[in-house]
């Protein structure tokens, strides 16, 4: 057991997909039971990790190992990548869009009446299944983005551009607000004909109303293979409720900052 425990350690401590602060830990650990008892490591390791396995924030690997050492059932999470994958019925439609950190762009969709999920995810890129480290570094072509399902009876795709164009800063292609990288560009992904005609004309009346200086330069392409996040990024906004309300904040501020500048220039306009 101690041996095959062990091995589990330094797999994940090699395993690009484990965050820095999870290697850490277990190189602390792994380096102390050269000196400690086992169980007392295993102990300690255990009780680090905990607040976050509740959470479900832990990565994939690093939260089957910490199930594997505590005899815990797995924690009843809702599976968003089970959400993804089951075909939709009838009723159902898929929007797919990228405007900056992922996590800010899950519940102001969410709360609405004919929301069905809210799946946070990567597109636009060349690799399959990538992992958020290998997103960040902005080798792979994908954009953080979110894929949202919806019941075309309670609420149309019309309303959601109108939702997205309020959340982005349609004039920043080099990322949105104080996310920078190619990872952050705000894109459409659009999934048919009816789906690019309805962007194509929300983005063609947005330049129209001149509300902005700059150009317009959010893309929109063809929806490519949606590649669901890791578990620890689904629901950011329940799971980290402190950590999310401030980068809302800052959110927030700089999309009202912007109303006000746009509403100044039509007022002038209009003189």
């Amino acid at each position: 057991m101690a041996d095959e425990v062990q091995r589990q350690i330094y797999n994940l401590i090699l395993n690009p997909a484990t965050r820095d602060w999870e290697r850490q830990i277990l190189v602390e650990t792994k380096e102390n039971m050269a000196e400690r008892s086992f169980n007392s490591e295993i102990d300690r390791l255990a009780s680090e990790l905990r607040p976050l396995a509740i959470r479900n924030n832990l990565t994939p690997d690093v939260m089957d190992f910490y199930l594997t050492i505590t005899g815990e059932p797995p924690i009843d999470t809702h599976d968003k990548l089970a959400v993804h994958e089951k075909k939709d019925p009838p009723y159902q439609e898929r929007a797919i869009f990228a405007g900056g950190c992922f996590w800010c762009m899950v519940e102001p969709f969410d709360q609405l009446p004919g929301i069905i999920a809210v799946i946070s995810g990567y597109a636009g890129g060349t690799r399959k299944h990538p992992t958020y480290d290998e997103v960040v570094t902005n080798t792979t072509g994908h954009v953080e983005c979110v894929e949202i399902l919806f019941d075309r009876r309670k609420i149309t795709y019309q309303q959601l551009l109108t939702i997205y164009w309020s959340l982005i800063d349609p004039t920043d292609n080099f990322g949105q607000f104080d996310d920078r990288g190619e990872n952050y560009k705000p894109i459409i992904f659009v999934a048919n004909k009816s789906q690019r005609l309805l962007a194509e004309k929300s983005k063609a009346d947005l330049i129209r109303s001149k509300q902005f200086k700059k150009p317009v330069v959010v893309e929109i392409r063809e929806a490519p293979n949606f590649w669901v996040a890791e578990n620890y990024h689904q629901d950011f906004y329940k799971k980290n409720v402190r950590r999310y309300r401030s980068l809302k904040r800052s959110r927030n501020i700089f999309l009202t900052v912007q109303q006000v500048k746009k509403a100044i220039r039509l007022i002038l306009k209009k003189m």
